[in-house]
């Protein structure tokens, strides 16, 4: 495998810098970025026009990670090709959030193969419930498939946010890239480091990712009374407070959920994923040492035991925009502290997200998280 990237800053010298990028052929380009970048008109057609052999995926950012630095208001663009591994990219539009379920088998059906070894999932970070998406993918191709990937940002402000497939830059698509080759080396890890904190409370009424009630009470109602003076920052302040889910026997289910909107007019909480409506949920917290161990946590997970791999290797790294909120300045130190562990041959990209897509820590089956650090390791044996 060989992989080359650069950062832009600035869209007017991007053409340059692509030429770089040309030099290993690739046959797959990653690119993570700012919203004023993939909003732009000519965006995708300066990319196409450079790589028209090339298939390109990606979405906006809370932030973008490169093997140099977290960055903002940048993109980070990831080319990639490989000796013997193959991939097909999927494409599916998701016009509202309850259509979620159905867009996440669109797109399993357009990947599923008896050699399909793995797959690598962008959505949508807004509009969108991202395990029922993620359900729909598993539903097609079961609970043993390794899927991996997350939800488009927009630095916190869930608003808008893009995705860019072959088929170009939308606000609607969700997009997957599926993964072959008997020496494709695919590995994943996920963790997170944050703390529980203050009662459990149970969930009386749901509906999907919508919360309405806990312990009887408006959802809004109660999760303001604990956030005291950041309540009128909202839903922003939210990413700092995430629930934990509890089953109905108040075990953790080593998932966590963070708020993606409010509304004021019934008292409910978005969040971006699916709760458990017989659970409980308890309020959570973090601080930048916890954090920067649970990325460690992951990167451990994800290499630990793995051959060696011939050329370059590739770690998607896809954190939480509440994780880049709580540890401010000191953000680079979660992507260090995987750079260590993955090691120098390995070539870092990925971006700060609404939602992460793995398998857990100590989980089989594939799920949206929030709050973690997810990685995906892609390498190839010689």
């Amino acid at each position: 495998m060989k992989i080359s990237q650069i950062a832009i800053q600035d869209i007017s010298g991007i053409v340059g810098k692509l030429s770089h990028l040309a030099e290993i052929s690739p046959q797959l380009i990653l690119v993570f970025g700012c919203v004023e970048h993939f909003s732009h008109p000519d965006f995708f057609r300066i990319l196409k026009s450079a790589f028209p052999a090339a298939e390109m995926v990606g979405c906006t950012t809370a932030g973008e990670i490169s093997s140099a630095v977290v960055s903002n208001s940048t993109s980070i663009i990831t080319a990639i090709h490989f000796e013997s591994a193959s991939f097909q990219v999927a494409t599916a539009e998701l016009k509202e959030m309850d259509a979620s379920f159905q867009a996440g088998k669109v797109l399993a059906h357009q990947l599923q193969s008896s050699d399909l070894k793995a797959v690598m999932l962008f959505g949508q970070g807004v509009n969108i419930n991202g395990s029922a998406l993620i359900e729909g993918m598993v539903n097609v191709l079961g609970t043993s498939l390794p899927v991996t990937g997350g939800l488009a940002g927009d630095d916190g402000a869930f608003s808008k946010t893009f995705i860019l497939s072959p088929q170009g830059v939308s606000t609607s698509d969700v997009v997957a890239i599926g993964l072959k080759g008997e020496k494709l080396l695919f590995s994943h890890g996920s963790f997170g480091g944050w703390r529980a904190f203050g009662p459990t409370r149970k969930v009386t009424k749901c509906v999907g990712n919508v919360l309405y009630e806990l312990d009887g009470n408006p959802a809004l109602d109660v999760y303001k009374r604990y956030l005291g003076d950041y309540a009128k920052d909202l839903p922003g302040s939210g990413l700092l407070f995430p629930f934990e889910m509890l089953g109905d026997s108040r075990e953790s289910l080593g998932q966590i959920r963070t708020i993606l909107g409010i509304n004021e007019g019934d008292g409910s909480l978005i969040l971006a994923g699916a709760i458990n409506p017989d659970g409980y949920l308890r309020l959570m917290h973090a601080h930048t040492n916890d954090l920067v161990d649970g990325a460690e946590m992951a990167a451990h997970a994800t290499v630990d035991g793995l051959p060696s791999p011939s050329g370059q290797s590739l770690g998607l790294l896809v954190s939480c925009v509440g994780r880049k909120l709580v540890m401010g300045g000191r953000v680079d130190e979660e992507v260090e502290a995987v750079q260590d562990i993955l090691g120098k041959n390995t070539v870092l990209c990925g971006f700060y997200s609404n939602g992460e897509i793995c398998p857990g820590y100590k989980l089989e089956a594939c799920s949206l998280h929030n709050q973690t650090m997810t990685i995906t390791y892609l390498a190839e044996l010689s």
